[in-house]
């Protein structure tokens, strides 16, 4: 159930209206809109409860919510979430563009990509300093040093830096370094890394996992907004089916569906969707056209000596090519980069 505040509802109001919420036994979250605050109510008293929150002081309403993702519905918040990335947001006009090499094998490298992709025009960096691999004989990060090395690499550029957070246990330590948290396709539905994610304050991008349905996507981001963290960026990165000319299959149509059905911006990583690096730039394009708020691209100095996913990676050259190409397709659909 959501809890709809009048327009000019005070701030004691609101405040006694989610207090109200809790005495009954639910869990009250507020979420703060340009013209209107609403107030989620989460429990197992909801249907009784309707009548008596519709009556409290400075309530225009008390609406049944219907999907089982309460808080990510676009039922609950009708404007569009936008997510504070560096000098931008993601979820705004602009087209936030995250690039960086899939894992940070060196501060050399880290830094000659990070000036790179900064004066091409990216908001964000995206490095890994702690790689899930299915292999356990292959490169598994840096870990710590790698995300000093991404903390100095924002310094010397001013790009937002993101990278991926494998376990509750590492949260505190990711955090200390990163602007965004990433929880990748395998932890998708690790209920309690989701958990703690949400518990800190620092936006989370949030990757759909390889056999996940739409429902279950934004349940799982569901679990982080309950913990009071309201900057939840959900990500395709592509399928697992029985196709086999490409990685995984990127499933672009999950854009459009995304945002018809929650006010959470949607980013696209065509390098993990693809898994080849001559179909970046033209699902790249695709992306933007079919209305993603962000993209995450794999950029490497030499992608034939990376330590990890060198054949999706693209290199500094065809990066600045791609932002040259994504331009006039967010242009003609009102956007820019």
């Amino acid at each position: 159930m959501i809890v709809v505040m009048k327009p000019e509802a005070t701030k004691e109001q609101i405040r006694h209206a989610v207090e109200r919420v809790q005495e009954m036994g639910l869990k009250a979250i507020l979420l703060e809109g340009t013209n209107r605050n609403v107030i989620a109510v989460i429990g197992d008293k909801r249907e009784t409860a309707q009548e008596i929150l519709a009556a409290i002081p400075g309530v225009e309403r008390a609406v049944p919510i219907l999907a089982p993702y309460k808080i990510a519905s676009l039922e609950v918040k009708r404007e569009r979430t936008t997510i504070p990335l560096g000098s931008g947001v993601i979820g705004g006009r602009r087209v936030a563009v995250i690039a960086g090499p899939c894992s940070v094998e060196s501060r050399a490298q880290l830094l000659e990509v990070a000036h790179a992709v900064k004066e091409a025009g990216a908001l964000g960096l995206r490095g890994g300093a702690f790689k899930p691999r299915t292999n356990p004989y292959s490169f598994q990060g840096l870990g710590r040093t790698g995300l000093e090395y991404l903390a100095e690499a924002r310094e010397a550029t001013g790009l937002a830096v993101v990278t991926e957070v494998l376990s509750p246990e590492q949260v505190e330590l990711v955090a200390e370094f990163t602007d965004v948290l990433q929880v990748g396709a395998r932890n998708m539905q690790n209920f309690h890394l989701l958990r703690e994610v949400g518990k800190v304050q620092k936006p989370v991008l949030l990757k759909r996992g390889f056999a996940a349905t739409l429902e279950e996507f934004l349940l799982a981001a569901e679990y982080i907004l309950t913990q009071g963290n309201a900057h939840v960026v959900l990500c395709e990165r592509g399928i697992r089916t029985f196709e086999d000319h490409t990685r995984n299959t990127l499933s672009l149509s999950m854009v459009p569906t995304l945002n018809e059905r929650s006010h959470l911006p949607v980013a696209v990583d065509p390098s993990q969707g693809t898994g080849k690096s001559s179909l970046v730039i033209p699902m790249s394009r695709a992306a933007v056209a079919v209305g993603a708020d962000a993209l995450l691209i794999e950029v490497h100095p030499d992608p034939e000596r990376a330590l990890t996913d060198g054949a999706q990676s693209i290199n500094i050259p065809q990066f600045q090519l791609l932002m040259k190409a994504l331009r006039p397709i967010a242009q003609a659909i009102g956007r820019e980069l």
